[in-house]
């Protein structure tokens, strides 16, 4: 169901993605798959980081529940695509801790050995400080 519900988000069908993303939590939750629980709401905070008026506080909630969960059971790349994600939305909202996120998420998936994730990090993290206004001296 979290796959299908990524393809959704990928094909811009972000609410579909979203309904998606909620029933898997209930199923996975109910049936104790932690696992699947926390990848579902890694989808949801992706989720909510789409929509047309991103919703920082559901994608960060959400974000910060799959990772708690993730650390939890040992889901080092999830911890790692949590952070990219919230480096993300932080970039896309203008807020201070993306460098922080992102840079978190690069490390991790250069120890973990995942060069097509660190290199998009990496693209994101060029593409955030492309954009970043020098201060006025």
């Amino acid at each position: 169901m979290v796959q299908l519900g990524e393809a959704r988000l990928l094909a811009g069908r972000v609410e579909e993605a979203w309904d998606l993303g909620t029933r898997a939590v209930v199923l996975a939750h109910d049936r104790g798959e932690r696992g699947h629980e926390a990848w579902a709401y890694h989808l949801l905070g992706e989720t909510a980081s789409h929509r047309d008026c991103a919703d920082v506080a559901a994608a960060e909630a959400h974000y910060a529940t799959s990772t708690a969960l993730a650390l939890e059971l040992g889901m080092r790349p999830l911890v790692a695509h949590c952070r990219f994600g919230l480096g993300k939305l932080h970039g896309r909202a203008g807020d201070r801790p993306v460098t922080e996120h992102l840079t978190t998420a690069m490390s991790l998936f250069h120890e973990m050995g995942m060069p097509f994730w660190f290199e998009k990090a990496e693209a994101e993290m060029q593409a955030l400080e492309g954009t970043v206004v020098a201060p006025k001296s």
